[in-house]
């Protein structure tokens, strides 16, 4: 294959076991090049290295690398290494190897196959790969629970219904499906990262800020008129379900510098956090804005409310206490968070923006006085003046004397479009956001508002 024909061809990483699953891994190899006619490179992460002539990247390679992968180290002796060790050992050395080939364009997607522990390493390696990298693992473990694998990852999973020992007739359609897949979306990527970088030269490097904005059903109204005005600025508006992976997603995402700005005006995930719910983003929700700088205007979104599964699942502890309960749907079991919790969730915000850091100018928390939610308004299920009114005391409170934190409060609900607009307009201030010319001379926010530096 010529260079010309190399640069068009894209590159798929195989990783695997291959003293385990040589066999697996080669059959997947085989239709990739001989039947998708990409180019391939097969890495071998086993205990026991393998002398095949078709390995491109060897064990022996990887575990002389540093974890850190800052160049070679000394030799790493695995016979006195346990399983867990071996699969940490090779994931800490194996996934800088990758991310490194996809930085300079020279990978383009990655499949691997594995039992538990073949799928444990895969994924840490994936892990390190970036947002939009196809990632592709066939497990026995797919059919599953598979967040502790994956994380926040964007990987797409293949159950393959047998283990991976031995080619049959189950088991062949599945990896030939998986080398189809990659070699699709190794296709789709190195087509899309190459009109990128045209665009990206034609611009002369500038791109579009990117903000990032965090929804709930209770918030959508408020999310759907952000984005309809945020259309009259020059951005890009990513928009998190707040499902607990929505929230470490988005985290995980502003501190690798990829956001410009954060609305973060659906916060609910720290009530799942504080009181046991299921969608609990973890205790680093709502830290990595203030640490890095990023522009941010934080609102109070379904603080009303922990999140649980069917009726039948809440906690019997809650049951008894004859907390107030509302069914979302048939699948998701509302809880209204009491006086006691909201004061906790109130402190809880301004502690954790102002430990990350959180810079004058910066970050600024708006709170709607008519209600976080569509269900905390007047007449509302969750409607409750007093524990609202203990979240708002409780975070001014624990701000009193700082300065860099501007807090606003207005009368509307969250949910109410001045309420909105004006929350807009803020974050299009500090993010200094140009207004595309088709939006020039655009009506301002209107309403009563409050605002202390405190």
């Amino acid at each position: 294959m010529s260079r010309t024909e190399e640069a068009q061809t894209p590159c798929v990483a195989i990783l695997g076991t291959c003293d385990t699953k040589l066999d697996e891994l080669l059959y997947v190899r085989d239709r990739l090049v001989n039947f998708y006619h990409v180019r391939v490179k097969l890495v071998d992460v086993g205990r026991t290295p393998s002398t095949h002539p078709l390995v491109d990247i060897t064990q022996p390679t990887i575990l002389a690398m540093s974890a850190s992968h800052a160049g070679p180290s000394g030799p790493l002796d695995v016979s006195k290494l346990s399983r867990a060790e071996l699969i940490t050992a090779l994931a800490e050395r194996a996934g800088p190897i990758l991310a490194s080939l996809a930085a300079t364009r020279d990978l383009h997607g990655l499949v691997a196959l594995g039992g538990s522990g073949g799928s444990a390493l895969a994924a840490a390696v994936m892990r390190r790969l970036p947002l939009g990298f196809p990632k592709l693992l066939v497990s026995t473990m797919a059919a599953g629970d598979v967040r502790p694998f994956l994380g926040e990852a964007d990987v797409a999973l293949l159950y393959s219904v047998v283990d991976i020992a031995g080619l049959n007739d189950i088991l062949c359609p599945t990896l030939d499906n998986a080398a189809g897949a990659v070699a699709g979306m190794a296709r789709a990527y190195h087509a899309r990262i190459r009109a990128e970088f045209i665009a990206a030269a034609e611009s002369g490097g500038r791109r579009t800020k990117r903000i990032a904005i965090t929804m709930f059903g209770v918030t959508t109204p408020a999310v759907t008129k952000a984005r309809d005005l945020l259309a009259a600025y020059d951005c890009s508006p990513y928009v998190f379900h707040a499902t607990g992976a929505g929230g470490r997603a988005m985290e995980r995402l502003i501190s690798e510098g990829f956001f410009d700005g954060v609305l973060d005006l659906t916060t609910t995930e720290l009530a799942d956090e504080l009181v046991g719910g299921v969608l609990s983003a973890g205790p680093h929700r709502l830290e990595a804005a203030a640490g890095a700088g990023v522009p941010q205007v934080v609102s109070l979104g379904a603080l009303d409310m922990v999140n649980f599964g069917p009726r039948a699942t809440v906690p019997e502890r809650f049951v008894k206490a004859g907390r107030r309960l509302h069914e979302h749907n048939p699948s998701v079991t509302l809880m209204r968070t009491t006086r006691e919790e909201c004061e906790t969730l109130g402190r809880m915000i301004a502690e954790k923006l102002l430990s990350a850091g959180a810079r004058p100018g910066k970050t600024e928390i708006w709170v709607p006085r008519g209600g976080v939610s569509l269900l905390d308004t007047a007449g509302e299920a969750f409607w409750d003046p007093e524990a609202d009114e203990a979240l708002v005391r409780a975070l001014k409170d624990e701000l009193q004397g700082e300065r860099q934190i501007r807090v606003v409060e207005r009368e509307e609900d969250i949910n109410h479009p001045a309420f909105v607009e004006s929350m807009v307009q803020s974050l299009a201030r500090l993010m200094q956001l140009e207004r595309v010319p088709a939006s020039r001379g655009s009506s301002g926010a209107a309403g009563p508002q409050t605002t202390s530096s405190l």
